[in-house]
C-alpha cells in the first residue's frame, strides 16, 4: 500500500507548475521501457502471478530554480506529468493505462533522480462474476495509481540528450471504491532517454538570514470528508460514509507541523456487513443491532510544500461496537490551501495495508 505516500502528491505538481515564474521556462521528455514482476503482496492473487509485465513510463517535467522559496528548500525539484502503459501479460489482468501528476527529486549531485507521481488509471479487464470471475485483482476500470522511481539520472550526454535507468515501482487499488480490490504492485526495472527543452538556467539561493519564519501557535482544524466505499463481500453494495474530524496542529517551521485530534466515522457500508455477518455466520455471534458508528483518536505529521501539504496521521478507535480490520487506522493524502483557513484534502484512509476509502474533504483551519 504504498499508496500511501502517496497519494500525497496527486494534484501537488499542477499547483506547483502554475506557480513557476513564465520566463524562460526549462522542460524535459522522456520514455522509460521497463520490465519486471508483479510483488506476491496478497495470496489472494497468486494465481494471477504468471508472467513478466511490460510497458513504457512516458514523462513531461518543467524544472524549477529557485524562484520561490520552497523550491530552493526540496533541492529545486521537476513538476510533471506522465503516462503508464502496462500489459500484465495475462488475459485476466488485461492492461492498464494511467495519467498521473508527479514531482521529480534530486539527490547525489542531481545524479540520481526519485519520482513520486499518483494519478488515475484505467484497466481493461476487471473482475466480473460471469466474465472474468478469476480476476479480483480490480474490482472496477477506474482505480487510483502511485508510481515510485528511483534512477541514475544524466542529462545533456550528447546534446540535449541524456539517459537514465534504475527501479520502479506501479501501484494500482481502487481503494475499496468497490469490491473486489485485492490490488497490485510491479516492480520493474526501467531504462531510457530523457530530451531537454530550454536553455539551462543558474538556481537562485537564498540566506538563511532572509528566509521567512513559519513558526505559528496551536491552530484549531474542523474537516468533513466523504465518499463510497463497499466491503470485501462482493455485490455488497457501494454506500456512503460520513467523517467528521476536529483537531490541533503545532506549526515548528517551514515544512512540519505536528496534529493531535478524533475522528468520529459514519460508515454506512458496515451496516450491510454486520447484517450479512450476523445472519450468514451465526458462530461470530455478530449482533444485527451492534453499532456501526465509530470514534478514534490520532497523531499525525503535516508536510508543507507551498499551498500543498502532505499529511499522514495514525490513529485508534476508542469507541469500537463492531470489530473491522482492527483498532489501528492510518491516513495518507494532501491538503490544498485556498486562502488563509479553508482548506480541501483527498487522503486514504486504511488498516495498515488494507485500504478502507478514499476520503474528499473540506475543512476550516483558525
Amino acid at each position: 500500500m504504498y499508496k500511501l505516500i502517496c497519494l500525497g502528491l496527486i494534484l501537488c505538481s499542477v499547483f506547483g507548475w502554475s506557480q513557476q515564474q513564465k520566463a524562460n521556462p526549462v522542460y524535459t521528455l522522456d520514455a522509460n521501457p521497463f520490465y519486471g514482476s508483479i510483488v506476491l503482496h496478497n495470496t489472494d492473487i497468486s494465481h494471477l502471478i504468471r508472467e513478466h509485465p511490460t510497458g513504457v513510463i512516458l514523462g513531461f517535467s518543467k524544472k524549477t530554480f529557485g524562484n520561490r522559496e520552497w523550491e530552493q528548500e526540496y533541492g529545486f525539484p521537476d513538476t510533471g506529468f506522465s503516462f503508464i502503459y502496462q500489459d500484465m501479460k495475462t488475459t485476466t489482468l488485461g492492461e492498464n493505462f494511467g495519467l498521473y501528476a508527479h514531482y521529480n527529486f534530486y539527490f547525489l549531485k542531481r545524479n540520481m533522480q526519485f519520482r513520486i507521481g499518483q494519478g488515475i488509471a484505467y484497466n481493461t479487464n476487471p473482475y466480473d462474476k460471469n466474465q472474468n470471475f478469476r480476476g479480483n485483482a480490480y474490482g472496477s476500470h477506474l482505480m487510483s495509481s502511485t508510481y515510485l522511481m528511483l534512477n541514475y539520472y544524466r542529462e545533456n550526454i550528447y546534446r540535449n540528450l541524456g539517459f537514465r535507468a534504475g527501479i520502479s515501482l506501479v501501484h494500482y487499488s481502487n481503494a475499496n471504491v468497490k469490491a473486489p480490490n485485492t490490488s497490485t504492485n510491479t516492480f520493474a526495472f526501467n531504462a531510457g532517454f530523457v530530451y531537454r527543452l530550454g536553455e539551462p538556467q543558474s538556481f537562485i539561493i537564498r540566506e538563511k538570514a532572509n528566509k521567512e519564519d513559519f513558526r505559528e501557535p496551536l491552530r484549531y482544524n474542523l474537516v468533513f470528508r466523504s465518499g463510497l466505499n463497499e466491503s470485501d463481500v462482493i455485490n455488497s453494495g457501494q454506500f456512503p460514509f460520513y467523517i467528521f474530524s476536529a483537531y490541533v496542529d503545532k506549526r515548528f517551521n517551514r515544512k512540519s507541523a505536528l496534529h493531535i485530534g478524533t475522528d468520529v466515522f459514519f460508515s454506512n457500508f458496515l451496516k450491510e456487513l454486520i447484517r450479512f455477518q450476523a445472519i450468514s455466520f451465526p458462530e461470530l455471534n455478530v449482533q444485527e443491532d451492534a453499532d456501526f458508528k465509530r470514534v478514534g483518536v490520532f497523531v499525525g505529521h503535516e508536510l508543507f510544500v507551498n499551498k500543498m501539504s502532505v499529511i499522514t496521521q495514525l490513529g485508534y478507535y476508542i469507541y469500537y461496537p463492531f470489530d473491522f480490520e482492527g483498532r489501528v487506522y492510518n491516513r495518507i493524502g494532501i491538503k490544498r490551501y485556498f486562502g488563509s483557513k479553508w482548506f480541501g484534502a483527498i487522503t486514504l484512509k486504511s488498516h495498515a495495508a488494507k485500504a478502507e476509502a478514499i476520503e474528499f474533504g473540506i475543512g476550516i483551519r483558525m
